[in-house]
């Protein structure tokens, strides 16, 4: 029996179906019946096929491009929901976006440059969003300084402990692959830490990126005879965590182990990650590892099911609970 309250309707969009699938099974609640229409000229719209009105609905819609929609399509259609929604008469909604599209943008770092998160947060509170709940967002506090309304970043690291810590026997150090993810590597290092019950340490890679080209070499941390596990919010085209993998490698790290919340793996990321510096890396599924099906990298990636930390998140908002344990501070 669902501990979810009765006025609760999760609704997936089609292209999230499988995960959306996932996530009622482990709310123990079923999906409610929505329908999706294309036209001839490329419009679409989509509505509820039972009365939302006075109801706490969940919208689950990540928001990768591909395998048959792009960033852009998902994020419309999203909206456009959640606009059919509230018109309805839902009393709250909730987008719940694992992948939250454009959230890598959030500083200026170009004259003229746009800050896309605060366009894509003004687009959901346009339509009526109530909350936001997304994985492991690029820069947690740009994300919920963008929003107007409640959001929620949820920290990826509760998916990943457990594999973490079977894989840590002897020295174990978390390493961030850039200055700018040290707070995302250090909630996990301590979570790691309260885990195995004795010290893990911390190391980080420097990196610089401008026009594309990402530079920098220096690496601070004793990682000497350790399993290393490099945390970040999502790997691209893998350049980051070879980078660091190698440099870890170079100063006597026993094995290293990439951890990432999102695996995008854009093109080139199967031939930049075959490196053997990397022995292994484990991302969410949140946004499935697509792209590289078929090719020698599958066997060294593993995605493991977000569904129940998102479910769980659901069911914390439905019920008015405390999300403090989940989310990234």
């Amino acid at each position: 029996m669902s501990d979810l309250p009765p006025a609760v309707r999760l609704f997936a969009l089609d292209a999230t179906a499988e995960l959306g699938a996932a996530i009622a099974s482990a709310a123990g609640r079923p999906l409610t019946p929505h329908e999706e229409r294309e036209f001839e000229d490329g419009e679409h719209k989509a509505r509820p096929l039972e009365s939302v009105a006075g109801a706490d609905c969940y919208v689950i819609q990540s928001l990768h491009g591909g395998p048959d929609q792009s960033a852009n399509d998902k994020l419309c259609r999203l909206l456009f929901f959640i606009g059919a929604l509230k018109d309805a008469g839902a009393a709250r909604v909730t987008a719940v976006a694992p992948y939250l599209c454009y959230a890598r943008k959030d500083v200026r770092t170009k004259p003229f440059d746009p800050v896309t998160v605060r366009y894509v947060a003004s687009l959901f509170e346009a339509v009526g969003t109530d909350a936001v709940v997304a994985l492991e967002v690029h820069n947690p506090a740009a994300f919920e300084n963008a929003f107007r309304r409640r959001a929620i970043a949820l920290s990826a690291a509760p998916l990943f402990l457990d594999l973490a810590a079977g894989l840590a026997d002897g020295p174990v150090c978390v390493l961030s692959p850039d200055p700018g993810g040290a707070k995302r590597a250090e909630l996990f290092r301590q979570a790691l830490e309260a885990r195995l019950g004795r010290p893990v340490g911390k190391a980080f890679a420097d990196k610089h990126r401008s026009g594309g080209v990402v530079t920098g070499d220096l690496l601070v941390g004793d990682v000497r005879d350790a399993a290393v596990f490099v945390v970040d919010d999502l790997i691209s085209t893998g350049g980051t965590i070879a980078r660091a993998a190698r440099s870890a490698r170079a100063a006597g790290a026993r094995r290293v182990v990439a951890l990432a919340a999102h695996g995008l793996f854009m093109p080139g990321a199967a031939e930049v990650l075959a490196d053997p510096a990397v022995e292994r890396i484990v991302v969410a599924d949140a946004a499935p590892p697509f792209r590289i099906a078929g090719s020698p990298l599958q066997a060294k990636v593993e995605a493991l099911a977000s569904a129940p930390l998102l479910a769980e998140a659901i069911r914390r908002l439905a019920c008015d609970e405390a999300l403090t344990d989940l989310m990234v501070f």
